[in-house]
């Protein structure tokens, strides 16, 4: 399951990411990211909830590329990411290498009060 949701004042863009995630899920989430984006000013941050990730369909390499050039393309500044387990990161971090040409800053944290505290929540 993917679920994407925004908070405009915080300037935040909250990714999670649940269970076993699809290429179908993908596709679908970005999709919905092209709208949530088109309603949120540049210069924003993005949450990356990945603590109760179980897999990603290696075939979705290609959308998470794609997704993650739209999100740049669209002004991210700033990728939080909650890993709890690092061998779970799916090659999130070897992907945005490729990806992101601006390379925003990319902080990992084990949990999510820890991802509050980086972001000043």
């Amino acid at each position: 399951m993917f679920f994407a949701t925004i908070n405009k004042p915080k300037r935040l863009l909250y990714l999670c990411y649940i269970d076993q995630v699809s290429v179908v899920e993908l596709e679908r989430g970005y999709e919905e990211l092209k709208v949530l984006l088109d309603e949120f000013p540049t210069g924003y941050r993005m949450l990356t909830d990945m603590s109760r990730l179980e897999s990603v369909d290696l075939n979705g390499v290609d959308i998470i590329g794609k997704t993650m050039e739209l999100l740049e393309q669209r002004g991210l500044e700033m990728i939080v990411r909650v890993v709890p387990d690092s061998s779970k990161d799916f090659g999130f971090k070897i992907i945005g290498i490729f990806h992101y040409k601006s390379r925003p800053r990319v902080v990992m944290c084990e949990t999510m009060l820890e991802a509050a505290r980086v972001l000043g929540l």
